[in-house]
């Protein structure tokens, strides 16, 4: 019988079903796609034996005037500045634990007096506790969201507490209410996304669409006079500021509902904006990223790109993963890179879940889609540390990418790693196909020495689209699973279906592999004339 070759495209798409997808990937975990071909993931290991208080949801990584390679770790309980492993408590003094889930709430007195129908409690909602944090030089600013800025000082130790910038020397008209923080590198420049706005004498009321700045090179000059480049505007279109991350000459903002484009102008206005977009949404503050000079982000419906212009980010599992997602859960969600792989990755909680539990990957190089499960709370890459690090919901940090297994406890544990095509047939299902034997093609290398590395090989014969896997087409075998080594030649596969999927799955201590092209042994064996008939 002739040997026939199965070459899937690059990437998972679930927009449509498996049948329609023929000739692609259908379902991912732990998988990537390198040249066109998937392979397992890295593994990760414990960056050290320390742990934190409380669910981390910031990491900032930044490097000190005398080379102290510093992280900012910021938790639903704490702030700590990590150092050589060990975790420094820089908390402010006075500052109150925040939750560690979003909880809605309603009952009476809840909510905004005369909002609802008469007769009904008002809603209120505790979001979970996330921040913003930045590097002043070599020092750090720092904020929970809806909460104050503080400073903390390098010079003055790794066990000093962080203040609020209100009470540094000097201080005039700090925000004592702010969304989210941002140093500038045009000029340096602290600016304060959603704040109070400034008074005559304090703060003011809090203005979700307002952008605050201090003077130049200043932490501590918050009140625009002539002699100052301090000030504020606000932004129109939107109901609260959410985010912003910085390019190459501007700083990208993004409200609930709009794109925006901060430029330092100079005096008098300082700052100015331009409107990029409307009708424009991103799901939660931390869910954007910047992968080579690109903007990109997970809007609440949708995925978008900025290179210059707004676009939508085509996607072929936005069906998948949005009609899986707990949205009251959405400020959990964040966003990450993978430089080596040319990947950007979100993290998020799926329906039923109240952590997070979830990924998808866009791979901007080869421009395709991925996901799994995974539990992370935060993540950063850098490029000041060997391995990207991520937070776990056991309180570490854990170096990713980092050999082939799950090193994060006392003993090492295999991955469990798998992809499964779309389905493949003869004739667009017109005949059954005959499958003798298979011809695997995969590499084991980057495997541990002496692990004997494995995969499993399955096949999933099927009558039509709608029968279960599995299910033998007259005389046909059901599915069946083959281990398959370095040294497998062949497999003796023997079924007879209309239909079929491949499945390749790991979950061996030392393993890693790629797949290459494997090949079916395989011939017409009967025109399909009914459920399991042939003629």
């Amino acid at each position: 019988m002739p040997l026939r070759k199965l070459l899937f495209k690059s990437g998972v798409n679930r927009e449509n079903t498996r049948y329609t997808n023929e000739g692609g990937w259908y379902v991912s975990d732990k998988v990537r796609f390198r040249q066109g071909t998937p392979e397992k993931i890295g593994g990760w290991i414990r960056y050290s034996a320390n742990q934190f208080n409380g669910v981390c949801r910031n990491l900032w990584n930044w490097v000190t005037n005398s080379s102290a390679n510093l992280l900012g770790v910021g938790t639903n309980t704490k702030y700590y500045v990590e150092f050589n492993g060990s975790y420094n408590d820089i908390t402010p003094a006075g500052l109150a634990a925040g939750a560690e889930i979003t909880t809605p709430a309603s009952g009476w007195g809840l909510g905004t007096w005369g909002a609802g129908a008469w007769g009904f409690g008002g809603g209120s909602t505790t979001e979970a506790r996330v921040w913003s944090a930045m590097n002043w030089g070599e020092d750090l600013v720092f904020a929970p969201r809806g909460g104050s800025v503080y400073y903390w000082d390098f010079t003055s130790g790794l066990g000093t507490a962080a203040v609020n910038i209100d009470t540094l020397s000097g201080s005039t008209h700090a925000p004592t209410q702010v969304n989210y923080i941002y140093v500038s590198d045009i000029s340096r420049f602290l600016l304060a996304f959603g704040a109070n706005d400034p008074a005559d004498s304090v703060s003011g009321a809090f203005d979700p669409m307002q952008v605050r700045w201090a003077d130049q090179e200043s932490l501590t000059d918050w009140y625009p006079q002539i002699t100052n480049q301090a000030g504020s505007l606000r932004l129109s279109h939107g109901s609260k500021l959410v985010t912003s991350v910085q390019t190459r000459q501007e700083i990208f903002t993004l409200t609930d509902s709009a794109a925006y484009s901060l430029q330092y102008v100079g005096p008098p206005l300082i700052w100015g904006a331009q409107l990029l977009g409307d009708n424009i949404s991103i799901i939660g503050p931390n869910a954007i990223i910047i992968a080579s000079g690109v903007v990109y982000w997970m809007g609440v419906d949708k995925f978008y790109v900025y290179d210059g212009r707004v676009q939508t980010l085509p996607c072929d599992l936005r069906r998948y993963v949005f009609s899986d997602i707990n949205t009251v859960q959405s400020i959990q969600v964040f966003a990450g890179t993978s430089e080596g792989f040319n990947e950007v990755w979100w993290f998020y909680c799926s329906e039923n879940s109240t952590t997070v539990d979830r990924y998808v990957v866009f791979n901007y190089l080869e421009k395709v889609w991925y996901y799994g499960t995974m539990a992370r709370t935060a993540w950063s890459d850098s490029g000041l540390r060997p391995y990207p690090q991520s937070a776990d919901y056991n309180n570490r940090i854990l170096n990713q990418e980092f050999g082939v297994d799950d090193q994060a406890g006392d003993t090492p544990a295999a991955i469990d790693a798998y992809i499964e095509s779309a389905e493949f047939d003869l004739d667009d299902g017109d005949h059954f196909m005959y499958v003798y034997r298979t011809v695997p093609d995969l590499t084991f290398s980057g495997s541990t020495d002496g692990s004997d590395p494995e995969v499993t090989f399955s096949i999933y014969p099927k009558r039509s689209s709608g029968s279960p896997a599995g299910t033998p087409a007259s005389d046909s075998v059901v599915a069946a699973d083959y281990p398959v080594d370095e040294y497998t030649s062949q497999i003796y596969t023997r079924f007879r279906a209309r239909q079929a999927y491949l499945k390749i799955r790991s979950n061996k201590l030392g393993t890693t592999w790629q797949l290459g092209a494997p090949r079916l042994d395989m011939k017409v064996d009967g025109r399909a004339t009914g459920a399991g008939s042939s003629a």
